[in-house]
């Protein structure tokens, strides 16, 4: 709750990188202190801030300075909320609620004063829930991609909960808010202000690929078509690095059998397959790939073959290291009351967490930390609603990656396979 200036209160403000906490003084005649606490994108007016002033006093034409900025922007007009109308007004003092129109830089939580002494003041941090529920979207139309992408953002600049995030593994698009609720609201308004509609469903698993063991590949391509032709023969090792280690890639190749300028032509067909996967279709990582001999042929070796080469010697090599498919693993905390314990520890079981202890809070509640495969989450927040009765929450922060059962992976390599055959 925002605290009243002049009234025994300090203002939420802190300054500097020591956060050092200071009091605004709620005098119409000092520097203006004032902090946005909300944005509206409405489709008639444009992008509209909604700003409280705590000290100063803000008029027509003032020049305003957003955070640290070091250019202002000059206030065109100025308005106060009455009802859905907007209402222009001559100036707003301590403890008045404006509002902005059309200042592309404003934000939620932006500080705006008129004067670089001021710079280094901003609003203390707000503990907001983290948004833990998400689905993945794609505009129903075509052609509307980079619509839905400025309608999102839009969206996200009003609701510091609802979150939008774009997933390179898996090339999705992802919201994240509070509950499914919550989303579906975000949908509604992204459908009836923007005119945009969207397909939604869970966000994919970004799972990997690795290694287990050690083991060496060979591959020459040859390929004759009446001219010149393509050669490239390379022979390589590969064995597997520590868990987050990446990729490295190692030339000990010796006598020039594979000229330095086509090493990289052979690193490039490894790193083709580490980013399409060779198993189930995921990218690899935690490997390290050494290329110690080869051919080559004065005429005929090309930078294509040696990345041809490179790759199948790259995929000759992982099927006998015995590869692996690796899921993420969540730190999960969850908090409910005592008596759903039973409920909670027996249902996180169920989806193969490793439950790392207990704790006791105030109000009775109870804190259940564990580690779980994040594939396994997909529809707790329901689930936990239902078991709690609605009193139940929960967060979660990406952990390491483990490597699935063998069920599982078995499943993934299947699901892969008819899709691997087409390309």
């Amino acid at each position: 709750m925002v605290p009243e200036p002049g009234r025994g209160q300090p203002a939420p403000f802190e300054k500097g990188p020591e956060h050092e906490r200071i009091e605004a003084v709620p005098d119409p005649k000092a520097h203006v202190i004032a902090d946005v606490f909300k944005v509206i994108n409405d489709p008639f007016v444009g992008k509209l801030a909604a700003f409280r002033v705590y000290q100063g006093t803000v008029r027509r034409d003032t020049q305003l300075f957003v955070d640290d900025g070091r250019k202002p922007f000059k206030v065109g007009h100025l308005f106060k909320f009455k009802g859905k109308d907007h209402v222009e007004i001559e100036r707003a003092i301590p403890g008045d609620i404006a509002a902005v129109a059309k200042v592309d830089e404003l934000h939620f939580d932006a500080i705006l004063h008129d004067s670089h002494d001021e710079d280094h003041i901003h609003l203390a941090p707000l503990d907001f829930p983290k948004p833990m529920f998400g689905l993945a979207v794609e505009a129903t139309r075509k052609g509307q991609e980079q619509k839905l992408a400025a309608s999102l953002h839009k969206l996200a600049e009003e609701d510091p909960c609802f979150v939008v995030e774009h997933e390179t593994e898996t090339n999705e698009t992802v919201i994240r808010g509070l509950s499914d609720l919550h989303l579906r609201i975000n949908l509604e308004r992204l459908q009836e202000r923007h005119g945009v509609e969207v397909e939604s469903r869970p966000p994919r698993i970004a799972y990997r690929e690795t290694v287990s063991g050690k083991a060496e590949g060979h591959h020459r391509h040859k390929k004759q078509t009446g001219g010149a032709g393509q050669f490239g023969e390379v022979f390589l090792r590969i064995e597997p690095l520590p868990r987050g280690s990446g990729f490295e890639f190692v030339d000990e190749v010796k006598g020039g059998t594979i000229p330095g300028q086509f090493l990289p032509a052979v690193e490039k067909g490894v790193r083709q397959v580490l980013q399409g996967g060779a198993l189930a279709g995921y990218p690899m990582q935690d490997i390290r790939v050494i290329v110690y001999d080869g051919k080559h042929h004065p005429v005929d070796s090309k930078e294509v073959a040696f990345v041809a080469a490179g790759k199948k010697a790259f995929l000759d090599a992982v099927g006998k290291a015995r590869p692996q498919v690796l899921e993420p693993i969540v730190d999960l905390e969850v908090a409910a009351p005592e008596q759903n314990m039973g409920d909670i520890s027996g249902g996180l079981a169920a989806k193969r967490a490793r439950i790392n202890g207990t704790d006791a809070t105030k109000g009775h509640e109870i804190v259940v930390k564990a580690q779980v495969p994040l594939s396994e989450l997909e529809g707790y927040a329901a689930e936990l609603k239902s078991v709690t009765a609605g009193r139940g929450r929960y967060s979660l922060d990406f952990s390491h990656y483990e490597p699935v059962p063998a069920q599982v992976q078995q499943k993934l390599v299947e699901a892969y396979k008819p899709h691997h055959e087409e390309d």
